[in-house]
Parts: structure tokens; C-alpha cells; sequence
């Protein structure tokens, strides 16, 4: 080969692999990114809340006086009807031991009160005595006067006296049952615990179900010493639940009766209905997790569901709310990571055809994830979403997937 030739040869091979790095230094590749389709669909606003379920009306079984209540007859769970089915049984309180001075003066009083009531027996037999004779005295003298063999006067003073006996007597009969009753009061202090009386072998009662229902709880199963009015037994019905939701008094205030809600994470394999019933007018002051003082306010839920969808809840059984505070059925929405800012406008990238055009937009409402558009784009659009500085308008792009 002459050397001229050569010479030409290297010259071209070399200004063709200056020229291939030239054009790879100057031209840009496209930038990876992730695109998502502008659609059309339902969306929704939400409030959400964690809340807990609980029974509209509980029904509690306590003690009718104090004593004390038996081994419980029931258990948690256990279905009781109404008017049937034994829940509790309270017997009276037992008398307390009497120690040796306590007995003597009790024994004491007893034998008072006996010598009381033979007092009394004997002023009534005294008195039965003297109203005989009154009522003897007040016969011959009415004959006589019937006959004109006495007068008048007579007679009314043997009516007198005649009255006089007969309330001697009533009074002496009082006197009578006073004592004995002092007698029953004295044998009463006696009793020791455990003993019989009036021939008697039970003086429990027995408190059946007010409702149809299921046992919620049981203070005591054992036996055990009670007040009167102490609680015993909690009874509901399950069909019967609501739900309390704690939120925040600002999230509150923008929810109204009736509003929907979507009940979640209860357990079961589909999300259950429910409708806001009502908001309690006092909010209270408590403390987050972060130690940041925030106001809330219960709202309570009822079922929208039928109870054969949610036979597993219960009473105090934890649920997720997704309370709707605004929704659409059809309406264009876009992730809101697409999502930014240019000017005091909302903006975002859309790929037209392998390039990153910029286009402003109008949006409505925004929940955790997606925005409604109300204008700039139209479904079938594709927009990047978290779009990084990399890219402005007019870059080469080209989907993550496609790479």
C-alpha cells in the first residue's frame, strides 16, 4: 500500500471516531420516567377515623338491697331470654356473730320484754273483765229504764262508763301486739348466722333477663358480698350496634348528618355501611401519640348494613371509618404526584410522543392520592408523575417500563 494511501486511511478513520464522540458528547439521551393514564372514574373525599363498635342499649342487672350474690349462673356470651332465664341470685345479708356481752344483753332485752307482754296480757284480760261487767251494768239498767224503774241519767251514765271500758280494751289489745312485737324484735337479735327461720330453707332472689339478649359481662362469678345497687350483670342485643369514632373537632365540623361512611379493617372480607347519625356539641382536649394537644369530639355511626353481614362483631370490636365528606361518580382525576407548581398555577408534564410537554391545569378536589381536573387535560392523556428536575418542557423522555 503506498503511503500516501495510508496516510489517507488513518486520517478518515480518525476523524470518524472524533466526530462519533462528538455526536455521543452532544446529543442527550432520553430521561426514564414513570407515566399514568388520565382517567375517569369515581372519587371521594374522606375523613378517616378509627373507631370501635358498641350496643345502643345495655341493660344492667344489680342488687336489689345488700347481701350477698351467689356464684353467677351465667357467663359471658351466654344467651339469656327475657323473664326466663336466671341471671343473678342475691340472698339477704347473714346477721353477724354476737360476742358474749352482745348475747347477754340481747338475752337480757328478750326476757324484758316477755315480762312486757305478760303485762299486757294481763291488762287486756283486765280490761275484757271490766267491759263484761260494763256491758252488764249497762243491760240491767236499759231495763230498768225500759220498765220506768230508773232514769234516764242512769243510763247515760252506764253508757258512759260502758264506752270508757270498751276503749280500756282497745287500748290494752295495742299494748298487747306493742309487746308483742318487742318480744319478735328481741328474738330477732338472737339469730345466728345460719339459722332457719319461720321454718323457711330458701330467702334468695332470683333476677331473670329484663331483655332478649346476650351477656356482656359478669362483675363476679364467684360468690361475694354485695351493696345494694352494686351492678352484677350487663345485658345487650348484638344486632343492635353502633359505632363511636373519635375525630378531630375541625374534620367534625365539615361533616353533616346522614353522611356516608365506609367501615373497613372490622375483619371481615368486605367493607360494611354505615350513615353519620350525630356529633356530641363538646369537643374535650387530649393529648397525641407526638404530645400535641388536639380537641375532639365522638360521632356516632349507625349500620347501613344488614346484621347477617356482620354476624362476627360485637361489643368494643375495633373498625377503620372512611367517613365521605365529597364524591363524584364521574369525573377526571390524576394522581397527585403529578402534581406542581409554576407560578401561582398547578402544572404538570404530559408525554407527547417520547417529549415532556408543560401544560397548566385547573383542579377541584383533592383527597390522599388523586386530584379532580376541571380543565387541561382529557382522559387517554398521559402525564408523568413525580417528575424530577431532569425534566422541562421539551425533554426526551421515555417510559421506566419500555427500558
Amino acid at each position: 500500500m503506498k503511503p500516501k494511501l495510508r496516510t489517507l486511511l488513518v486520517s478518515l478513520g480518525g476523524a470518524a471516531i472524533l466526530g462519533g464522540l462528538i455526536y455521543v458528547a452532544t446529543t442527550e439521551e432520553p430521561v426514564p420516567v414513570d407515566l399514568t393514564e388520565v382517567a375517569r372514574g369515581e372519587m371521594m373525599r374522606t375523613v378517616n377515623a378509627d373507631g370501635r363498635t358498641r350496643i345502643r342499649e345495655v341493660y344492667e342487672v344489680s342488687a336489689p338491697f345488700t347481701g350477698t350474690a351467689r356464684r353467677s349462673p351465667v357467663e359471658v356470651g351466654d344467651k339469656v331470654v327475657a323473664g326466663e332465664t336466671v341471671v343473678a341470685v342475691v340472698e339477704p345479708v347473714a346477721p353477724a356473730l354476737l360476742d358474749t356481752r352482745s348475747r347477754l344483753q340481747a338475752e337480757a332485752a328478750l326476757r324484758e320484754a316477755e315480762a312486757a307482754l305478760h303485762v299486757a296480757e294481763t291488762r287486756l284480760h283486765q280490761a275484757e273483765e271490766e267491759l263484761a261487767y260494763a256491758q252488764s251494768q249497762f243491760d240491767r239498767t236499759k231495763t230498768l229504764v225500759e220498765r220506768g224503774v230508773a232514769s234516764t241519767s242512769r243510763l247515760e251514765d252506764a253508757t258512759q262508763v260502758l264506752d270508757l271500758r270498751e276503749a280500756s280494751r282497745d287500748a290494752a289489745q295495742s299494748g298487747l301486739e306493742m309487746a308483742e312485737g318487742s318480744v319478735e324484735r328481741a328474738r330477732a337479735a338472737l339469730v345466728e348466722p345460719g339459722s332457719e327461720t319461720n321454718g323457711s330453707e330458701t330467702c334468695c332472689v332470683e333476677l331473670t333477663a329484663p331483655i332478649d339478649g346476650t351477656v356482656l359481662s359478669v362483675t363476679e362469678i364467684s360468690e361475694r358480698p354485695v351493696q345494694a345497687g352494686a351492678r352484677l350483670v350487663s345485658i345487650g342485643r348484638l344486632d343492635d350496634l353502633e359505632i363511636v369514632a373519635d375525630l378531630l373537632s375541625s374534620d367534625a365540623v365539615r361533616l353533616n348528618p346522614g353522611a356516608r361512611a365506609i367501615v373497613d379493617r372490622w375483619g371481615g372480607d368486605d367493607p360494611l355501611e354505615a350513615r353519620l347519625r350525630s356529633v356530641d356539641p363538646v369537643a374535650v382536649t387530649k393529648v397525641s401519640a407526638l404530645g400535641i394537644e388536639e380537641q375532639r369530639v365522638n360521632a356516632v355511626f349507625d349500620f347501613v348494613s344488614p346484621p347477617e353481614d356482620r354476624v362476627a362483631l360485637g361489643d368494643g370490636f375495633a373498625v377503620f371509618l372512611r367517613v365521605v365528606e365529597w364524591s363524584a361518580e364521574d369525573t377526571v382525576k390524576i394522581p397527585l404526584s403529578a402534581l406542581f407548581r409554576h407560578g401561582e398555577d398547578w402544572a404538570v408534564f404530559i408525554d407527547g410522543n417520547g417529549v415532556a410537554r408543560r401544560i397548566t391545569v385547573k383542579i377541584g378536589q383533592r383527597n390522599g392520592s388523586h386530584a379532580q381536573v376541571l380543565s387541561g387535560l382529557e382522559p387517554g392523556q398521559r402525564v408523568i408523575t413525580h417528575p424530577s428536575d431532569l425534566i422541562s418542557d421539551g425533554t426526551e423522555i421515555v417510559q421506566r417500563s419500555e427500558m
